[in-house]
């Protein structure tokens, strides 16, 4: 009796396949459980999502959300053949839901009931990775627990995807676009360098340093003396290699610290790619953090992903399933303001706001070429890391390149000072900037 109620769900559900294939006019396919295919003349070199098992199916109808694809996908059981993430979502139907509604509603209820009926233990690997209620708090030590979830995977399980100075921002490409994420990288290096205006002897703080590429850039080209602080330990422990390797240690320095907790003053300071992490709650204290440590005068890189503000604080509040998995399976604590919100801070909390340069592009292309470089050395990663995270990962990074992509996250650069009377100090024009 349940072999013949599973080949009846299994009709069923393809019966319902085709009609859906119709009517959306997919020009991918699937694969079932069985090895059958729909359509049943897919040619072998198509590309279809492949189903390994009928769970996924019922687990779906009992529970019709991200987390339930997200884990089938994972685990494997849902996969994609013949083709990679960036062809599905160029071949996705347009108006699918408007569609949709053209088809059998007494037909998808007839399966659903069948696969209600079927067992739903599919693995949920995901299951135990939760975002805690302090995720945000904004507490140095939820603060660096967080960093730690996200970037103490290993230092060598990055070294597969980034650049050979190990930076896990934007890079900039130019004069045209390119596919040396080793150059854009230091190109972007040196773009920072040059918006800062530094000067040998400027005292530098970098928020959020990652693995030191920015500070020892900085302190061998522009002569200063810098300071990085980070609260990942694996990091910290790469940068300050890097420091030694390098020769840099009476210029520069690596601190396990949040730089709330920082003190000094300093003629220059950026953040790079940080910023996502803070939480909006925790905006105020760390503007006035970054006021404290600038002197009067002095110049603050703001460069950070941003979403798109909308119609009212209350509606952009409001977060869609893809944001949530994000801040819970790959950056927890993390959360993106938009650009008027950064800028409107900014003045709020004394700092002059000189330039603001949109860089979604460039970081649509960093994103891709990430996934480029993991997907080429999957089988280290998944040796690293497991098949698991590799996949997550993968899925990640395909993931922001598509959302820059369509716009529907931006990154930009913001050069502001800390607000005193008077000349601001830079020059009448960026011209210098782009020579």
């Amino acid at each position: 009796m349940a072999e013949k109620g599973a080949t009846a769900r299994l009709d069923l559900f393809r019966d319902l396949l085709e009609d859906a294939h119709r009517v959306l006019g997919l020009t991918f396919g699937f694969e079932l459980w069985d090895g059958s295919t729909v359509p049943a003349d897919l040619p072998s070199y198509s590309m279809r999502l492949v189903l390994r098992h009928e769970n996924v199916v019922a687990s779906l109808v009992r529970r019709p959300n991200l987390d339930t694809i997200l884990n089938a996908y994972v685990s494997g059981l849902l996969d994609l053949r013949n083709g990679t993430l960036f062809d599905l979502a160029a071949q996705r139907p347009q108006k699918a839901g408007r569609r949709l509604r053209k088809m059998s509603k007494l037909k998808a209820l007839r399966t659903a009931y069948h696969f209600l009926r079927a067992p739903a233990d599919m693995p949920r690997p995901l299951s135990g990775v939760k975002e805690g209620p302090d995720a945000r708090a904004g507490r140095p030590q939820t603060n660096k627990k967080n960093a730690a979830y996200h970037y103490d995977v290993s230092n060598a399980f990055y070294g597969l995807f980034l650049d050979p100075e190990m930076v896990y921002t934007c890079a900039y490409f130019q004069p045209d676009w390119h596919d040396d994420l080793a150059r854009a990288q230091v190109d972007k290096l040196d773009m920072i360098c040059r918006k800062l205006r530094l000067n040998p002897g400027d005292r530098l703080l970098d928020i959020g340093c990652g693995w030191g590429a920015l500070i020892c850039h900085a302190a061998q080209h522009y002569g200063v003396k810098a300071t990085g602080v980070t609260l990942a330990e694996e990091q910290a422990k790469l940068a300050c290699g890097k420091v030694a390797r390098l020769g840099l240690q009476d210029r520069v320095e690596v601190l396990v610290k949040d730089f709330t907790q920082m003190e000094g003053e300093f003629d220059k300071i950026s953040s790079i790619g940080m910023f996502e992490h803070v939480g909006i709650r925790n905006h105020p204290a760390y503007f006035r953090s970054v006021h404290r440590l600038l002197r009067p005068r002095g110049l603050y890189l703001h460069h950070s992903i941003a979403r798109r503000a909308k119609k009212s604080e209350r509606a952009f509040r409001k977060l869609t399933p893809e944001y949530r998995a994000l801040t819970r399976y790959i950056f927890p604590g993390g959360e993106l303001d938009h650009l008027g919100m950064s800028i409107a801070n900014l003045e709020r909390f004394g700092f002059e706001v000189h330039d603001v340069e949109g860089w979604r592009e460039h970081y649509q292309r960093t994103t891709r070429l990430w996934w480029e470089n993991l997907s080429a050395r999957r089988n280290e990663a998944e040796a690293m890391v497991g098949k698991e995270k590799t996949r997550m990962w993968l899925l990640y990074l395909a993931g922001c390149s598509l959302a820059f992509e369509r716009a529907a996250v931006g990154v930009n650069q913001t050069l502001a000072s800390k607000r005193t009377r008077g000349p601001s100090g830079l020059p009448p024009s960026r011209a210098d900037l782009y020579v």
